[in-house]
């Protein structure tokens, strides 16, 4: 109140100034003279008050060109509170703007699709992980309806029904992956659409249901043979020789499931624990001497084996599961090639310092059709045959978890009738040469299957 007071009493003294000074100046119409004098004076002032009010409201319409007047009196007060209330005003929104900034990064951080739809169910606003689930481009399709974008038929039935209690899940027409989609009301009338990618997590399921099944058929079929020689020589009288072959047959089916429960815990060790170290060292000799004499025993003279005598060359990794990777193979390749074929086993190193064990064999070979499947787990590509040379369909799964988790990678070359080759290729960190080597193929350029 302060400034209204002393607004009044400027206006009255300049007032009762103006006409002092025009009764003084005249001496034949002193009360006209004194009116004059202080309509004068007034005008005068209310023209100063114009014009500082006048540049105050030119200032509000453009308060970001410059500071506010700084007149004195009302108009000063009033630019002064003006000021700070726009600068106030300026901060704060600010303010949330940052925070709005902030809240719409961690959406755009966020593993799910965020889409925000209006009571018309037109987009709003969409993150990026939404973008690329719907395929949608946040930048053009705002103000679209989303069922002119994300024409799943069941997705659009289930945001036409109303009814958002539950989650969707349904194909994506583009990538024909699988989404998982939940509609939530907020504000007025305005929709929440979360999504969620679960094509992994389907196909996932899908393989741990396979591979349950899968263990389940492979450990029934030994036990159902079991159970019937057991019923067999409990209930029939038989001859030495028959029972001599029925126990042959039993312990051929007891093996085949004590391979089997051994693979599938090696599967499980190796997906279960952590990366081989890079700097424990194995000889490569040693181990392919040893993989030497357990692919003759498993031959027993039936095949020509020929393993190359390496020395001064280490592998970086686990021994156990570096030898299970190459005797599986080799394994394979004794197993599925006939009697005096010949099976070859060698070491190379490739011009940009990858190192190479090849087996190769004169087996039956195999159709290209088969070649992308094999490492799957209990693929096979003939059945029975698998089945009567006592494989368990485990083994490449195994020699890929362990190449994986070396960094290398497992080539297949093979042709029908003319045999295959297996090359398990080590990464150049995990090849040493500890020595001169001796019996070590001269360095190859890499190729390629």
């Amino acid at each position: 109140m302060e400034w209204v007071i002393a607004r009044v009493v400027g206006w009255v003294a300049v007032a009762v100034a103006g006409g002092a000074i025009g009764y003084a100046l005249s001496d034949e119409m002193p009360v006209l003279s004194t009116l004059a004098g202080s309509s004068v004076t007034v005008a005068v002032l209310a023209t100063i008050d114009t014009i500082r009010g006048y540049r105050l409201v030119r200032w509000l319409r453009d308060p970001q060109a410059r500071s506010a007047p700084r007149d004195a009196g009302l108009w000063a007060e009033l630019g002064y509170r003006f000021e700070r209330t726009l600068l106030h005003r300026e901060r704060a929104l600010i303010e949330e703007r940052g925070r709005l900034a902030q809240f719409l990064d961690a959406i755009q951080a966020s593993p799910n699709g965020v889409l925000l739809l209006d009571e018309r169910a037109q987009i709003e606003w969409c993150n990026a992980v939404a973008a690329d689930h719907f395929g949608l481009d946040p930048a053009r399709d705002i103000g679209q309806p989303v069922t002119n974008l994300i024409r799943a038929p069941a997705f659009v039935d289930h945001l036409q029904s109303g009814h958002f209690d539950s989650g969707l899940q349904f194909v994506n027409p583009r990538t024909q992956g699988t989404l998982w989609a939940m509609l939530r009301r907020y504000g007025e009338g305005k929709l929440l659409l979360l999504s969620q990618d679960v094509t992994e997590r389907e196909r996932a399921d899908i393989m741990r249901r396979d591979f349950v099944a899968n263990v389940s058929h492979e450990i029934r079929s030994p036990l159902t043979v079991l159970a019937g020689f057991v019923e067999t020589m409990s209930s029939l009288p038989l001859t030495e020789v028959e029972r001599r072959r029925v126990l042959t047959l039993m312990q051929q089916q007891t093996d085949r499931m004590q391979t089997l429960v051994a693979d599938l815990l090696t599967l499980a060790q190796l997906e279960g624990s952590p990366r081989p170290p890079p700097d424990q060292w194995v000889e490569l000799g040693p181990m392919l001497a040893r993989i030497e004499a357990d692919a003759r025993a498993l031959s027993a003279g039936r095949h020509q084996v020929e393993v190359d005598r390496v020395s001064g060359i280490d592998l970086a990794g686990a021994p156990s599961e570096l030898h299970s990777a190459v005797a599986n193979v080799v394994g394979n390749a004794v197993r599925y090639t006939p009697e005096s074929g010949r099976i070859t086993v060698g070491w190379s190193m490739r011009g940009d310092g990858r190192g190479v064990i090849e087996v190769r064999d004169s087996g039956i070979g195999i159709a290209p059709e088969h070649l992308p499947r094999l490492v799957e787990r209990f693929y096979r590509v003939d059945t029975s045959r698998s089945r009567d040379t006592g494989g368990t369909g485990l083994g490449l799964s195994i020699v890929k978890h362990v190449l994986q988790r070396h960094g290398g990678e497992l080539e297949i070359e093979s042709e029908l009738g003319r045999g295959s080759s297996f090359r398990l290729v080590f990464p150049a960190a995990r090849v040493r040469i500890s020595a001169a080597p001796s019996a070590v193929a001269q360095p190859q350029p890499a190729t390629a299957v």
